[in-house]
């Protein structure tokens, strides 16, 4: 298994991406690609006590970078040299497996999008991360790439996410949620209502394991396996559950530094907030999948570290490994509004 890491995205780069793609190769047996400019990822190489490249690790040249102050739109079409190009160029025509970057997602969604190209008959690709609940953690589809969808659009999502909790999470039927601001079928916007009866045929089908409405507050309590939302909403959603978690963070911290017997008090459930501190942290989970393109492709935190990025490469041979894609590619037919009724298949 050949994993394409994109050396020279993320705020970090290239430290963070070499060197975690570096260990993840030790750490989980898979080969490396490392796209960029080779001083550049030789020199971190070099400063980190390491003189020639190791086993299974191999350095693709690309000369040019995509900034997070380029068009996303245009800038991998600009730069065609750049790292996220010739990474996503890579992945299509086979010479790895997977492609991680911790760059700009707007570049890289458009990138994977005319390169590697959505699976035949997917309407739009989603970013779907993995949050913390009380269950686990559930597939949160889509968080930003889509502000504005259309019913199919998160009919699709439906689906694709209810095979990613299957699959990569190990959820046997998972539960699928829409998220909205009420439990009854009549609340939300026009999208919300349109798509929820669409949803519930799908369930009662025995398509998804759809259970309805969700608020936020239950999703976040664990009530689904899968949080179907359009990407405003739902960026919106991620973005309150991180501020949240930072803002708890520091707050107990706070409150155990208080005297010398919350400081004792601290050292007796140490353990306990070590758990939470890694339930919180987006570098334990690395990347987020971007689901419906055609071979897999992992968005990591533009501010990743190297143990993120190592992370992000273990989710990415995850996704290998779960047959996700061809999952949804063979049942394609299912997921458009005019699918085919139960008692027809």
């Amino acid at each position: 298994m050949k994993i394409i890491v994109d050396a020279m995205g993320g705020d970090n780069a290239p430290q963070a991406p070499v060197m975690g793609a570096i260990q993840a190769g030790k750490e989980y047996g898979v080969e490396i690609i490392l796209v960029g400019r080779s001083e550049e990822i030789l020199k971190v190489l070099s400063d980190n006590g390491i003189s020639d490249l190791p086993a299974g690790v191999e350095v693709a040249y690309a000369s040019e970078v995509v900034e997070m102050c380029d068009d996303p739109a245009t800038a991998f079409r600009k730069k065609k040299d750049s790292s996220l190009t010739v990474g996503l160029t890579l992945l299509k025509e086979g010479a790895g497996d997977a492609f991680v970057s911790a760059g700009s997602t707007g570049a890289l969604l458009s990138g994977a999008t005319l390169v590697t190209k959505r699976i035949k008959g997917i309407r739009r690709a989603a970013l779907a991360p993995v949050v913390p609940t009380g269950n686990g953690g559930a597939v949160l589809i889509d968080c930003g790439a889509n502000a504005e969808c259309p019913p199919e659009y998160l009919l699709q999502f439906a689906y694709m996410g209810s095979y990613y909790a299957e699959k990569v999470l190990g959820r046997p039927n998972p539960k699928v949620g829409l998220l909205n601001i009420g439990a009854e079928p009549s609340k939300g916007t026009a999208l919300q209502t349109t798509v929820h009866p669409m949803l519930e045929a799908a369930g009662e089908a025995g398509r998804i394991n759809f259970v309805g409405n969700v608020e936020a507050r239950e999703a976040v309590e664990g009530a689904v396996d899968v949080i179907v939302s359009d990407g405003y909403s739902g960026n919106i959603f991620l973005k309150t559950m991180e501020g949240t978690g930072l803002f708890l963070a520091r707050e107990i911290k706070k409150m155990f530094k208080k005297n010398l017997k919350t400081k004792l008090s601290a050292l007796l459930v140490a353990d306990g907030l070590k758990e939470f501190k890694k339930l919180m942290d987006s570098s334990e989970v690395g990347g987020t999948a971007l689901l419906g393109i055609s071979k897999p492709v992992i968005k990591a935190h533009g501010s990743s570290d190297a143990y993120a990025i190592q992370n992000a490469v273990r989710q990415a041979k995850q996704y290998i490994s779960s047959g996700i894609i061809g999952n949804i590619e063979e049942n394609i037919d299912l997921m458009r509004l005019d699918a085919p009724a139960a008692s027809a298949e």
